[in-house]
């Protein structure tokens, strides 16, 4: 699938993203409680302008979520999304008018999202995304070390980060039995935590004022450094340590996912 050119949502998908929002906001209440539990953002609202937006990733329902606390937020999220969604027949048409971006995981053109993304932010517009890539898969829902993409957009706009933990999330829909878990939350909703931390500037953490190339090697430290705080954030909410401050290591992915393998083979 090649990714079509951004282009800014006019006063109609303004007001389809408002009705949406608004429509989806009442199916959420009706299977979670969202509980702001620090909003650092000045003004409790995320700055005008361009602005990315991160947050950990443990369930599908993360999209919806992130767009509610954006709005809630004051802005109106472009959310980058993952790719296969948008060949819905349906569906696709509806998130491209709203303004969302494929992103095409796992192929040569994965990186090309970043493009539309960084045209996104060029049109002051404020853009979402996980960091991870990927919903967790940490048996503890700790957030796994972040790909460098939110950062490297950073580093290209001049827009600020947010980071947004969103603890509790992996109870509201899961790997599994979703329409059970879904009838269970309307009698017993779980509770998602949401704390908004301060805005982020990635340049100034680098030491440039404008976008120059940097190695990679210094774009994958300012990416854990970012990381780093989002991680610190999910461990204040859930009020323990962290057991990686910089997320979960894919080695110590992989052997718990061969380990959940062997045990259920037994």
């Amino acid at each position: 699938m090649n990714l079509p050119s951004w282009r800014p949502p006019g006063l109609r998908s303004a007001l389809l993203y408002a009705v949406l929002a608004s429509l989806l906001g009442a199916v959420v209440t009706s299977v979670c409680r969202l509980e702001f539990t620090r909003r650092s953002a000045r003004g409790g609202e995320l700055p005008q302008g361009p602005v990315i937006v991160i947050a950990n990733h443990t369930s599908f329902a993360d999209g919806i979520l992130l767009a509610l606390v954006g709005r809630q937020l004051g802005r109106s999220l472009r959310l980058m999304a993952t790719g296969g969604v948008f060949g819905h027949p349906v569906l696709g048409p509806v998130l491209r008018r709203l303004g969302f971006i494929p992103v095409l995981r796992g192929t040569s053109s994965a990186a090309d999202a970043l493009e539309v993304a960084a045209t996104a932010l060029a049109a002051g517009e404020a853009v979402g995304l996980f960091p991870e890539g990927r919903i967790t898969r940490d048996p503890a829902q700790w957030p796994e070390r972040s790909k460098t993409g939110a950062v490297r957009l950073a580093l290209r706009s001049g827009a600020p980060i947010v980071p947004v933990a969103l603890v509790g999330a992996h109870q509201v829909v899961g790997k599994s039995r979703f329409i059970a878990r879904l009838l269970r939350n309307t009698f017993a909703r779980p509770m998602v935590r949401v704390a908004v931390g301060e805005p982020i500037d990635v340049r100034r953490l680098a030491g440039v004022t404008t976008d120059q190339q940097l190695d990679d090697e210094l774009i994958r430290r300012l990416a854990d450094e970012v990381m780093a705080v989002l991680v610190g954030q999910v461990a204040e909410v859930r009020g323990e340590p962290a057991p990686y401050p910089l997320g979960v290591p894919e080695s110590v992915v992989l052997v718990a996912t061969d380990q959940r393998a062997g045990a259920a083979s037994h």
